[in-house]
């Protein structure tokens, strides 16, 4: 049924049973897997939103993420290839996170996305907002979402 299945993860453990499922769903429709995940990007300058740190060590605070970021994602293609399926990884720097994940589904072929959800709710829902709600609002493929 499914070909290619991008897995959303930011390695929480709410996002381990996202990565778990993704990866029992690729091994029962003998389908690749992209673990993906979005470093988030903050304000560089005061204009911006940013307070108190300078610009290099946002750069360094943001490559130390992006580092564990990746190893994350690397133990997650060795779960998936120890398990017969085909897995590679990606991971992209962005203040987007939904909007990040719908282009990663769209450059990857994905035909299905694969992600947890706080279940926040009510004012937490509206002040924070939902990157799931938007990927759900915005994909134009199937999304799984797991609580």
């Amino acid at each position: 049924m499914f070909k290619r299945i991008l897995v959303a993860t930011d390695g929480s453990p709410l996002a381990e049973k996202a990565v778990a499922k993704a990866i029992d769903l690729a091994t029962d429709n003998a389908a690749e897997l992209t673990a993906f995940t979005v470093v988030r990007r903050h304000a560089k300058s005061h204009m911006d939103g940013a307070l108190g740190f300078e610009a290099e060590e946002l750069d360094r605070i943001e490559s130390r993420r992006a580092e564990q970021a990746m190893t994350m994602l690397k133990d997650v293609e060795k779960r998936a290839e120890a398990c017969g399926v085909r897995a590679s990884s990606a991971l992209v720097r962005s203040s987007r996170v939904a909007e990040s994940i719908v282009a990663a589904a769209g450059k990857y072929g994905s035909d299905l996305i694969v992600m947890a959800t706080h279940g926040r709710t009510g004012l937490a829902s509206a002040f924070l907002g939902s990157e799931t709600a938007q990927v759900l609002a915005n994909s134009q493929i199937p999304v799984l979402v797991l609580r």
